[in-house]
């Protein structure tokens, strides 16, 4: 069997997606799987095992330039690829036009997608001839991709146990133990503060805060910090000079880079964030805040991460901007973060005692 999965992006949806290529193996041994992409999250993909091809688009630049000459060479040539594989099955498990597009040019004859009440964009229903409705128990972003793909196979996904995987090489392995071992011998904390809306931002004096306190109860501990773009790095300057010596800011890292450090991290610290996700699927805990998104449906799941939702009525909003954002990142508090903290470096010393 050969089935082409579409899930463009973003960083945080694709990582949630991941272990539908787990499911597909264990349910149909042998399977052959294609993936569309941006191309810029092809890092993500790049070398898995239970991958046999990857797509790469680039989207964006072709709604810049729809008229170009390089657009129309790059769809023409994505749509000849496609049919040239002759899939047996296509899911769309992205939702939106675009991704119902791509899936009708595969000429697959089964393309499965959500059904339309679940679709980002209601118009994708033209395109998929089987639409997978939802169930309650699909109450989690990874279970939501799970349902469509498992919708033909005579196995729910519920009650397995299904891995993802993050494939980093070599020279991103021995970097990364450069940046651990450049901390000391102490554990090492890995704080994120950059996100794409402005509600779901923490405050920088909550951030040294919880700076000062690691500092305080693991005197050995070293503190990294990670940014995506011009201005957290700015923020995280702030916060690193703030908190003292033993914090520092991590260089630009591609996706396979920073996924190489979260591998060797001891805990990861943000907001509903694309790292949080890529910590999770690395293997890594995680303490993880959520504001205007809700943490039991996006959050990491498992003993090894804590959630901590705002307790504001107005919580899990989904606006991306709001008059009472003050109040609503004063709501997430230093202590409850630091609690979530503690319960996993004593469940993790715990575990190592165990082991001895």
């Amino acid at each position: 069997m050969h089935v082409l999965i579409i899930k463009t992006s973003a960083l945080g949806d694709i990582i949630h997606a991941l272990p539908v290529l787990d499911y597909l193996h264990k349910v149909s041994p042998g399977i052959l799987i294609d993936w569309v992409v941006e191309e810029q999250f092809r890092d993500l993909l790049e070398g898995n095992p239970l991958l046999s091809k990857l797509w790469l688009v680039r989207t964006k630049a072709w709604r810049r330039r729809p008229l170009s000459a390089d657009t129309f060479r790059e769809i023409r040539t994505l749509r000849q690829g496609l049919r040239r594989e002759r899939y047996d099955m296509v899911f769309d498990i992205q939702g939106n036009l675009k991704s119902g597009i791509i899936a009708w040019s595969s000429d697959a004859r089964e393309r499965i997608g959500f059904s339309t009440d679940q679709l980002q964009e209601s118009i994708n229903s033209l395109f998929t001839t089987r639409r997978i409705p939802l169930r309650e128990q699909d109450d989690h972003a990874g279970g939501r991709y799970l349902r469509i793909v498992s919708a033909p196979f005579d196995r729910d996904y519920l009650g397995m146990e299904l891995s993802s995987r993050i494939c980093t090489g070599p020279g991103e392995d021995a970097a990364a133990t450069l940046v651990i071992n450049s901390c000391g011998a102490g554990p090492v904390f890995l704080f994120h503060g950059g996100t794409t809306w402005q509600t779901k931002f923490w405050s920088e004096a909550s951030w040294i805060e919880l700076g000062h306190r690691i500092c305080n109860d693991f005197p050995t501990a070293g503190i990294l910090l990670s940014w995506g773009n011009e201005s957290e790095r700015q923020a995280a300057l702030r916060v690193a000079a703030a908190i003292g010596s033993r914090a520092r800011l991590l260089e630009k890292y591609s996706l396979k880079g920073i996924a190489a450090i979260l591998k060797l991290v001891d805990l990861v610290i943000g907001g509903d964030t694309g790292l949080i996700h890529l910590a999770a699927a690395a293997g890594t805990a995680t303490v993880s805040y959520y504001r205007a998104s809700d943490g039991s449906v996006s959050g990491p799941r498992g003993s090894r991460h804590v959630i901590i939702q705002s307790p504001l009525p107005c919580s899990r909003c989904q606006r991306t901007s709001c008059r009472q954002d003050s109040e609503c990142r004063a709501s997430i508090t230093v202590e409850a973060v630091y609690s979530g903290v503690k319960k996993i470096m004593l469940e993790r010393e715990e575990r190592s005692r165990r082991t001895e």
